[in-house]
């Protein structure tokens, strides 16, 4: 818990405004009311107040938004508007959306900065939580896809940062394209500078290393890396590497000499995801690692999504990485 009790002080100094708009959910009340005690971000609900406090936990000092009588409702209308009505959207329908819809008007307070970022999904699909994220904040400059990452802490793992790493993408992207593959990567290695506050150094993860093996899969990665370095050239950060090439110093000396990240990775991006979602979940389990994630990169604010089996504690850990990303947007 050492790692969570980090992100909580960062948080409290930043102290950002986040939304919770699955505002009747009784794990989002229940972190709402944690997040408050402890002074870890200022909260916005959404909702009817009354419905909100009628459910017993303490958010007297949230900010509670109610659609039906909240007065920038209209202002808010019109922007959702101008923002959507190429796409045919109508005034009438950002009416209703806004009214009806909280993961809409939580977006709406992120891209006006009434809130700095936005955390739902636990009532809610991955799609119905960033659909609204992409139409209104869109994605970030020079980004071309939204993606995710976990911050794995192996409990006495001399590798990586101290047994931290940052392994993406283990949630979004099924099969990227060396093209994605590189913009995953580059956001990675800011995610991982962001949240673990430490320099990121990146493997492109294979099945090869520095061409033992001949595949089009493996030509994927190659092609990922040279773009990555092209796009980045400030980053360290090579491949494609096998994962113990990538994190395990001996090994890396061995297969790719005098290399400057052989050995050395702390941010792990995988071919695809499959591999990255069994890659971090065997992680979670056999070496009993604490996985916090998936946290969304590439929007432009920070909205996250939750696993639809989270608990409040999972929910006031994503908050708190939510408040930190908000902090260095």
């Amino acid at each position: 818990m050492a790692f969570l009790n980090e992100l909580k002080e960062r948080a409290k100094k930043s102290l950002k405004t986040i939304v919770l708009p699955e505002s009747l959910e009784p794990r989002t009340l229940a972190a709402a009311q944690t997040i408050l005690a402890e002074g870890l971000a200022k909260i916005v609900l959404i909702g009817d107040e009354a419905e909100i406090k009628s459910k017993g936990f303490n958010v007297d000092n949230a900010l509670i938004i109610d659609p039906a009588n909240y007065a920038e409702m209209d202002a808010l209308t019109e922007k959702l508007f101008e923002l959507r009505k190429s796409k045919g959207l109508t005034r009438d329908e950002a009416a209703k959306l806004l009214r009806e819809n909280p993961l809409y008007l939580g977006n709406m307070l992120v891209k006006e900065g009434i809130a700095d970022g936005m955390v739902a999904g636990a009532v809610n699909s991955t799609a119905d939580v960033l659909r609204p994220s992409l139409q209104i904040l869109k994605t970030a400059p020079g980004v071309k896809i939204v993606s995710s990452f976990f911050v794995m802490v192996v409990p006495n793992c001399e590798f990586g940062e101290n047994g931290t790493f940052v392994f993406s993408d283990c949630g979004l992207v099924q099969n990227p394209s060396a093209e994605e593959l590189a913009v995953i990567a580059k956001c990675a290695a800011e995610s991982f500078r962001q949240v673990v506050g430490k320099e990121p150094v990146v493997a492109m993860l294979s099945h090869s290393t520095k061409g033992s093996a001949k595949h089009a899969d493996v030509d994927k990665v190659v092609e990922a890396t040279r773009l990555l370095k092209e796009a980045a050239p400030e980053l360290t950060a090579d491949g494609e590497f096998q994962l113990d090439a990538a994190i395990v110093p001996s090994i890396g000396a061995q297969k790719a000499p005098n290399n400057s990240v052989a050995g050395k990775a702390n941010v792990l991006v995988f071919p695809d995801l499959d591999s990255a979602n069994i890659g971090y979940k065997l992680t979670e389990r056999l070496a009993k690692a604490e996985a916090f994630g998936p946290i969304t990169q590439g929007i432009a604010k920070p909205v996250n999504d939750l696993s639809r089996g989270c608990t409040a504690e999972d929910i006031v850990g994503v908050v708190a990485i939510t408040a930190i990303q908000g902090g260095l947007a």
